[in-house]
This record gives structure tokens, sequence and C-alpha cells, in this order.
């Protein structure tokens, strides 16, 4: 949530930690202890986030031919307990952790992605779908068990529904004859959109986190100046001694 400089950072086996905010492992749950400053209007956001997977998986899903961008489902399936000072900011039910690595900047190889990861039986499903600016298109399916096992399905059709507040073309996986709709807003943004969406996947209504990122957009020489006010910086944050 801030940009810092080199002397901010920490990284241990069991923990990740930037500035007064870290990442850490006890025992199988991950603890993560947020303390920074919202935008735009410097509130602070201060609390705990503890995320409890059932499994942890060992797949890497490369998003390019030649691996330069990996996706990484560490835990699809997870409880997750939420307890952060804000109203509202304090619950726990269905989560997941999961991250991405590249070697290039994402808007190098990609014009538009959509990412969704959806809660059926005792596990879940997951969809990345991308345009890559190559012209060629990567399409994803996988369905994750609760033991973390993992295995490709058979995509359901890609479905358009209803464009973000900032335009932002978003289209997701359903089942043939059913329409996805945005059921919670999450973070809207000129190039992203984040959102809870409820699908229909192999006959099961599901609620799940779906994403659009449109990177043609994001290319625009209009963004990277909104991006530098809208994220803080301090370059010269140090760990107390």
């Amino acid at each position: 949530m801030t940009d810092r400089g080199r002397a901010a950072l920490r990284l241990t086996a069991e923990s990740f930690t930037v500035g007064p905010s870290c990442l850490r492992w006890e025992g199988e749950r991950l603890v993560i202890e947020i303390d920074e400053m919202s935008t735009p209007h410097a509130q602070p956001l201060r609390g705990t986030i503890t995320v409890a997977p059932t499994a942890l998986t060992d797949v890497e899903v490369p998003l390019t031919p030649d691996g330069a961008h990996v996706w990484r489902p560490f835990a699809p399936t997870a409880g997750i307990k939420v307890d952060l000072n804000r109203p509202g900011w304090r619950w726990d039910g269905h989560g997941y952790l999961d991250a991405n690595f590249g070697t290039r900047a994402l808007e190098a190889d990609f014009g538009y992605w959509t990412w969704g990861r959806f809660p059926v039986g005792d596990g879940s499903v997951a969809f990345y779908d991308a345009a890559r600016t190559d012209g060629s298109q990567l399409s994803v399916a996988l369905r994750f068990g609760a033991d973390g096992s993992c295995a490709e399905i058979e995509a359901p059709p890609l479905q358009r529904f209803r464009r973000s507040n900032w335009l932002v073309r978003r289209e997701t996986r359903c089942d043939a004859g059913h329409a996805p709709r945005q059921v919670k807003a999450m973070l809207d943004a000129p190039f992203y959109n984040r959102c809870a969406v409820e699908t229909v996947i192999g006959g099961e209504r599901t609620v799940g986190v779906f994403e659009a990122l449109d990177l043609d957009r994001f290319r625009g020489p209009w963004l990277m100046p909104m991006l530098a006010v809208r994220v803080p910086r301090r370059a010269g944050w140090r760990f107390p001694e």
C-alpha cells in the first residue's frame, strides 16, 4: 500500500516485512499485520488478517510460453479471519492465497486479462483468460480439492457482464444459459476492477472473487501520473534501532 526504499525490507524463511507491515507464518497459518495509511484521505489502516489454508499446493502456472510470468496458487481454498480498524471490516469466512511472479512488466506481455476463483463443493475452481501482446491467447481452467489436489477441467464459456464504473470490460466463465453478475464491489480503477461475482459452474451457483485488468489502458500516458499520486511514498523510512 506504500512505496518504500530497500532499507524498509526484511525477509526471512517465514516472514516478509515492509515498513511497519508484515506477513509471517505461524505454524500452518499466515498472519498478515497491516499498519498503513490509506488513500485518498490519509486514514490509518491497522489490524490483522489470518489465512488458514486447507492445504498448500506446489502448482505453478506459466502465463507466457517462456515462463516470464507465473501464477502461483499457494492455497486456493482457505479460511480467513479479518480484524481491521474500520466499521464492518471484522469477519471470517472463505478465502484463498495466491501470487504472481514475473521478470518483465505485465504491460509488456499482456493487453487484457480476467481471473476468477470460485468455491465449489469442498474446494474451488479458478479461471485465467488473457490476451497477450503477441496476439496469442491464454486460457486456464483448474479445479482444486480441499487437500490441495489440482486437475484441469473443461472451461465453461466466457460470458460478458456489465462494465465497471470506469468502463473496464468484464467477462468470466459461466455455464451456458446463465449470466454472471457482480454482487459486491471491491476495487474500481481506470484500468483494473475487482469484485465479488455470482456465477454458475457445473450446475453449482457460487460467489467468488473476480478481476479484470486492462493493460492496454494502463499503458496510456495519462495513467502513470495518477498512480504516483494515489500510492504514498516513504523513501526514507527506517526500522527503529
